[in-house]
């Protein structure tokens, strides 16, 4: 018999808090289950299985940055709105490291096309906006962002700045420079 007060979004929310203590990559619907001192078999009336956990707390994920994605950027423009977006992406990441990493998992297209990515897509546009670019070039631009934001967020939470000198706060910094030097002066096909 599942325990009274057990939902889906109660279930999904407590795996967002298992991925960012013990690593997305250990969310299960058995470690969940362990968590709520249940029979894991008592979950699959809320949980197809643990990828639909995890697809639910990708869903999640994405939803809690899109919030923080606009309220970021409401009244910004140009690098200033670039560096609001940028800065969202690293934080949570710090902030929720298995959330984070839920974020990047891989959704079927009619999940994806539903889900608050969409809304990234768009927030990221809209900033570019600001630098007058048109298509194709606004694609390509929405592919750098989003590669050299994951990227370096990736690389300095897996310790890879941690012993070397600059600081990789005034590197970010100076990445955000660049990139709205280069959004700027896009070059010419």
């Amino acid at each position: 018999m599942v325990r009274v007060g057990l939902t889906t979004e109660r279930l999904i929310r407590a795996g967002a808090e298992l991925a960012d203590e013990a690593g997305f990559d250990h969310v299960t619907v058995a470690a969940l289950a362990r968590r709520f001192d249940v029979k894991t078999a008592s979950l699959y009336s809320h949980l197809k299985s643990s990828q639909d956990l995890k697809t639910g707390i990708a869903l999640l994920a994405l939803e809690e940055l899109a919030d923080r994605g606009a309220a970021a950027l409401a009244g910004r423009a140009g690098k200033d709105a670039l560096a609001a977006l940028a800065n969202v992406y690293r934080d949570y990441a710090r902030e929720h490291p298995g959330r984070y990493a839920a974020a990047q998992l891989r959704l079927d297209p009619e999940t994806a096309a539903a889900s608050a990515g969409v809304r990234h897509a768009q927030m990221t546009r809209a900033i570019l906006r600001g630098y007058d670019l048109t298509e194709p070039d606004q694609t390509h631009a929405v592919r750098l962002l989003g590669s050299v934001f994951h990227g370096y967020v990736s690389l300095e939470m897996g310790g890879g700045f941690s012993h070397s000198a600059p600081d990789s706060q005034e590197t970010w910094t100076r990445i955000l420079d660049a990139l709205d030097a280069t959004l700027r002066n896009w070059p010419a096909p």
